[in-house]
């Protein structure tokens, strides 16, 4: 194929057209790539659209974004005309169900990724919406479906909203492959082959697509772990625990095999997950030009970049393996982390910016302290197919070092302009106990008076579900007392629990209770379990089975029932002291 015209790139200092005025400006008058997401536009690396449309940008493709579109209005997403190559769809950094609504299925009243927080901005189910969109608007040109909603509902999967299992979502959006996971390999392999006039989108890491009746029939799936149809679990919704744990064992791309499921007459065919992107890669990911700004169009700020926006992303993966969790399904459990260097020229270029105050507001991840981890190193790892490295306890190939996130913290504080260094991200404090240089540095030097820590449950059975260690909140609750009398500070816990966990009852949930009415904390920042889409911990909901043992549990599901469990979180503010934070259904 020949090399498009208009190759000449946007300014590096712009951000990436919305308009047909904006993409003039660039001097095109068409796009190679349309990315359509639920979120508003925040050119930011937290924000995946933002983060996918710059890493096509550097590889010359002309894209444009258009965010939350009128799904009523076709016409909303033509905006800038045709692409040549593909559109790319995400309903944005979360579930769009999750945006929409609560613990309690009921509206949320603010969307954060919203300008101005007004709700109601995207379609329930988003990614199908907009893929649907995409295929009457445009016909011929391939969807691909990325982002959190699509990775998480890439098999059969329990909605919560809905209280039903939905099939792939490929089969209702139609899209042509989807991405599931951190999408930068394999959106560069998708663009790359459709540039070169190369349809054929097999064999992609990190990829699912849904299979034609004949070429499903035409198939080899030797070497390939078949799991149970749609209509199968529609008979026995329980054989749902058993495709969460094939699904979860085979989520390595070191010996992960190809996953087939059946909706019919077609297969969803999913290649093993995408290498994750590290060292040199990674680094030049956080150094394409965002503007670490909302788009200019926007009159009104958007809440949830508020509180990233000085914010400076250090890691990737998750080890943890939480069920409740969906990162080690769609980031991985294999960590990457920055080079020292890497983070510290971000750091100086924020302070660059008018908006900049002079405090880094978190230099975290996923996990924050498990930066400069290593896992996947040896061949044991690399063998291996536990879902997580840290329970139930610290598997012994699983390297903890302290010094690179020491050496990160300590220069981080000496850059020109800096006045603070926080750590705002959640931490694992079975690793924190074990590196007590890092705690002290991060104790004495990185809180910002309050440090969020997420015991999750103190009931050593409730914790066992969730794959949470028991007995490291009082250890670490102590140390961390100790360290800030020493710094002479006055700084506070933040303690995250969930109610309403799949085995959990009234009974264990006193656990929780008697520990607060012990520390006379009321509790201000409770969540309510929801069961996210192909979690280990929505296969326990569903069908009242322990995800270790397949052994009968109890499932609370009745509201007045959770609200009790709730209410146990939160005793009277009269005669106990208050934990900072809103009480709210967290969207995290």
């Amino acid at each position: 194929m020949k090399p498009s015209r208009n190759d000449r790139r946007p300014d590096p200092q712009g951000f990436l057209p919305m308009t047909r005025a904006e993409m003039q400006t660039c001097g095109w008058d068409e796009l190679d790539v349309l990315l359509i997401t639920g979120d508003a536009y925040v050119d930011h690396p937290s924000f995946g659209a933002a983060m996918i449309g710059r890493v096509l940008e550097a590889e010359g493709f002309r894209v444009g974004i258009v965010a939350q579109p009128d799904w009523k209005d076709l016409e909303s997403i033509q905006v800038m005309g045709r692409p040549r190559l593909m559109v790319g769809i995400t309903a944005g950094n979360l579930d769009s169900m999750l945006s929409n609504y609560t613990a309690a299925r009921h509206k949320r009243k603010l969307d954060v990724y919203s300008a101005g927080g007004a709700p109601g901005r995207r379609p329930n189910h988003a990614a199908v919406v907009y893929s649907q969109m995409a295929r009457r608007a445009f016909p011929g040109v391939p969807v691909v479906l990325g982002g959190m909603e699509a990775s998480m509902r890439r098999v059969t999967h329990y909605d919560y909203w809905e209280d039903k299992l939905r099939p792939s979502i490929l089969t209702d959006s139609k899209a042509d492959i989807l991405v599931y996971g951190m999408g930068e390999r394999a959106v560069r392999l998708i663009a790359g082959r459709l540039r070169d006039g190369n349809p054929n989108l097999a064999g992609i890491p990190g990829t699912a697509r849904l299979l034609g009746g004949k070429a499903t029939a035409a198939a080899d799936f030797s070497g390939c772990v078949v799991l149970p149809s749609w209509e199968e679990l529609q008979a026995d919704s329980g054989l749902l625990l058993k495709i969460t744990r094939v699904t979860e064992a085979q989520q390595t791309p070191y010996c992960g095999k190809r996953l087939v499921q059946l909706h019919g007459r077609r297969a969803v065919w999913m290649e093993p997950p995408a290498m994750p992107v590290d060292g040199a890669d990674l680094d030049a990911l956080y150094e394409y030009p965002f503007q670490r700004l909302a788009h200019p169009s926007y009159r009104e700020p958007v809440p949830g970049f508020a509180t990233i926006k000085d914010s400076v992303i250090v890691s990737r993966g998750c080890a943890g393996g939480c069920t409740f969790c969906g990162l080690g399904l769609h980031q991985g459990k294999f960590l990457s982390s920055r080079s020292v260097d890497s983070v510290l020229k971000e750091v100086r270029r924020m302070g660059e910016f008018e908006t900049f105050n002079g405090t880094v507001s978190d230099l975290g991840g996923p996990t924050a302290n498990l930066y400069g981890a290593r896992n996947g190193h040896v061949e044991a790892c690399q063998n291996c197919h536990r879902p997580s490295c840290l329970w139930p306890t610290i598997c012994p190939h699983f390297e903890i070092n302290e010094e690179p996130g020491l050496a990160m913290l300590r220069s981080a504080r000496q850059v020109p302009g800096v006045k603070h260094v926080f750590v705002q991200s959640g931490i694992r404090m079975d690793v924190a106990v074990r590196t007590p240089e890092y705690m002290k540095e991060l104790v004495q030097h990185h809180v910002s008076g309050h440090l969020k820590v997420a015991p999750e449950h103190l009931h050593p059975d409730v914790l066992r579900r969730m794959r949470k260690p028991a007995g490291d909140f009082p250890a670490f609750m102590e140390k961390f007392h100790e360290l800030s009398e020493e710094a002479g500070k006055q700084q506070y816990l933040v303690p995250y629990f969930i109610s309403s966990f799949p085995g959990c009852t009234e009974k264990e949930m006193g656990a929780v209770e008697d520990f607060l009415k012990h520390e006379r904390w009321n509790l201000q920042q409770v969540q309510d379990f929801i069961p996210l889409p192909m979690t280990a911990s929505s296969a326990m909901y569903v069908t009242g089975l322990d995800i270790n043992t397949g052994q009968p549990i109890t499932v609370v599901r009745n509201a007045g029932d959770r609200e009790k469990q709730k209410r146990m979180l939160r005793p009277n503010p009269r005669t106990h002291r208050q934990v900072p934070g809103g009480a709210h259904d967290s969207v995290e």
